[in-house]
């Protein structure tokens, strides 16, 4: 016997657990250094720098 649903799952139902299935605002933290906003645990594009180490070298323009 194979598996079958019983009844048949409506339109706004099935559309109801899709509707959130969606993408959340993005988490800024703080750099440590210089103090601007960038990702968790990411080396910070404004000066270069994580766990307040250089990392990369960052041209002052």
């Amino acid at each position: 016997m194979s598996i079958c649903p019983k009844n048949r799952t409506s339109k706004a139902r099935r559309n109801q657990r899709k509707a959130n299935w969606k993408m959340g605002e993005m988490n800024l933290v703080k750099c440590s250094k210089c103090g601007a906003l960038m990702l968790p645990h990411r080396v910070c594009k404004n000066c270069g720098s994580y766990n307040k180490r250089e990392i990369i070298s960052v041209d002052a323009d």
